[in-house]
């Protein structure tokens, strides 16, 4: 029994070891450890490697020695056993966990710097009000975590960070080891961070296919996914201008493609075509029109909706032109029919016109709307316009 339970003990431990740790790791290849013998009474700097990118935590240990003293254990080993950063502050156990086992009786006071300048000014005059931590009652041995989003020693723009040390013996000379650990989160070493998402997100709005939408919020996060899974962000910024233009160009022809952004363009495109139609830009929304049309998305109301604009522009042939293709798409589009019968009429086809007009006179156009009254109201705003209208009241009494 007592087996059973160490193994489900062993194997928790694991499962959860390796689930936390899919989030980031340890980065023990960039930690710091330095070792540097301070005078008495001396204040000294000690300049952490190169933070990878990504950090988002460091855990960090000050031990001071006597001379002959060696370190029982490094922070790197001791991490091992810790399987992300949450596990060191579950109280004051962790904490005494990550000291040293051994100092020398000496004690040192210290402070934290992310500028060389700073740092220096601090050697110079002992003024920790420039740090972004400082431990001002001297001590021998010491551990701490300093997290991205509750210290100002660390941000996106932050590698390195500048120990300050302050000797407190006033005679002898002392040993102090450092040793700085990073957590690098795996998301977020590719470098990815909000500043660099934001670059690509507004460069990605001045784009031809952004500006066909209404809202391009999902189009362009769908662009900076792609570009994110297949580029480091220093990778992406090495190509040339053409490369990136044609990155952009090939992830938005996919994103533009995805079922639920192209329907949502689609529709942007729809309700800018309605108020362009009502305000009688008729112009302007012949070539958004075009672009669902284009890119094969049309459906019958489209097509009746173009063969509209071309009557109103007086452009008759290419009017009747794509009304054809609407039936040929619904042949029971009724808004297609009565533009095709408009356009007959207008171009003086009165006969041809006259069938049509006469055929679906009893029918409605849409669930509210009756093909007569259509008939009524787009012969008002043909009138309006100065299309030709010796027929339109024939028309009218046909229904009579």
């Amino acid at each position: 029994m007592n087996l059973k339970k160490v193994a489900l003990f062993l194997l928790i431990a694991v499962s959860y070891s390796t689930y936390a740790q899919k989030d980031g790791y340890w980065d023990k290849e960039r930690s710091t450890t330095k070792e540097i013998i301070v005078s008495a009474r001396d204040r000294i700097l000690l300049k952490t490697e190169d933070l990878p990118v990504g950090t988002t935590e460091i855990v960090y240990r000050i031990t001071l020695l006597d001379e002959n003293q060696q370190m029982a254990n490094s922070l790197v080993s001791v991490l091992k056993s810790i399987p992300d950063p949450t596990g060191i502050s579950q109280g004051s156990a962790g904490a005494v966990f990550l000291m040293s086992k051994i100092s020398g009786d000496d004690t040192c006071s210290y402070a934290l710097f992310i500028s060389n300048d700073s740092a220096k000014k601090y050697v110079d005059d002992g003024k920790t009000d420039k740090s972004c931590y400082a431990q001002e009652e001297p001590l021998s041995k010491d551990a701490k975590r300093l997290s991205l989003d509750k210290s100002s020693c660390l941000g996106d723009n932050i590698n390195t960070i500048w120990f300050g040390f302050h000797s407190k013996n006033w005679l002898l000379n002392q040993k102090i080891v450092l040793e700085v650990v990073p957590w690098v989160d795996t998301k977020l070493n590719r470098g990815w961070n909000q500043d660099n998402k934001n670059e690509i997100i507004s460069l990605c709005k001045t784009s031809t296919m952004a500006q066909k939408m209404a809202n391009s919020d999902d189009f362009c996060v769908c662009i900076l996914d792609k570009i994110m899974k297949q580029y480091r962000y220093t990778e992406f910024q090495k190509l040339l201008a053409i490369e990136k233009s044609k990155v952009y160009k090939d992830f938005g022809n996919s994103c533009y493609k995805d079922a639920d952004i192209s329907k949502n363009v689609f529709n942007d495109l729809r309700a800018q075509i309605t108020s362009l139609i009502k305000a009688q830009k008729y112009n302007e929304a012949i070539p958004k029109l075009n672009t669902i049309i284009n890119d094969g998305k049309a459906t019958a109301v489209d097509y009746s909706s173009i063969g509209y604009c071309y009557i109103l522009t007086k452009q008759y042939a290419k009017a009747i032109k794509f009304l054809k293709e609407g039936e040929k798409v619904d042949d029971t589009e009724l808004l297609v029919k009565l533009n095709l019968a408009h356009v007959y009429l207008v171009s003086d086809d009165y006969s041809e016109a006259k069938v049509i007009y006469k055929k679906y006179q009893t029918q409605n156009v849409t669930d509210s709307l009756s093909w007569k009254e259509k008939t009524k109201q787009d012969f008002t705003v043909f009138q309006k316009a100065g299309l030709p209208s010796k027929d339109f009241e024939k028309i009218l009494n046909l229904y009579n």
